[in-house]
């Protein structure tokens, strides 16, 4: 089965950046701009693994990941926190309210891949036959 992976990050090149990286994969990658738009999202697709940006507007990922996790259905899905380093205070916090990890930002597609990778099976798209 592939893997659904959502990303909510209020940054439109972050979302792509996180697709662009997805793309030679087989798995679906789903986007949301805040928390308040995830649920919408998880609410039609459940995802296997959730990127979450802490700084957001509407819904930041603080919230969204306090209501992911007091919310039996989707407790178990692993969150992996993207952060800034101006959010180096609140890191013991995010996993304390269950995130499965934390990634600083900036990182690059390996850094995120190897992230994902601790998570989930990733498995390369098979190539097209002739």
């Amino acid at each position: 089965m592939r893997p659904n992976i959502l990303t909510v990050d209020d940054s439109k090149g972050m979302r792509l950046f996180v697709q662009q990286a997805l793309s030679a994969f087989d798995c679906t990658a789903g986007e949301a701009a805040n928390g308040y738009n995830a649920f919408f999202v998880i609410e039609h697709a459940r995802p296997d693994l959730i990127l979450l940006d802490v700084n957001m507007p509407i819904m930041d990922g603080i919230e969204t990941l306090e209501r992911l996790k007091i919310t039996p259905e989707l407790a178990a899905i692993p969150v992996i926190m993207l952060a800034s380093p101006a959010d180096h205070a609140i890191i013991p916090k995010l996993t304390v309210l269950g995130a499965i990890s934390v990634l600083m930002k900036p990182f690059n597609e390996v850094e995120l891949l190897e992230k994902i990778r601790s998570v989930i099976d990733l498995r390369p798209t098979k190539p097209k036959r002739a």
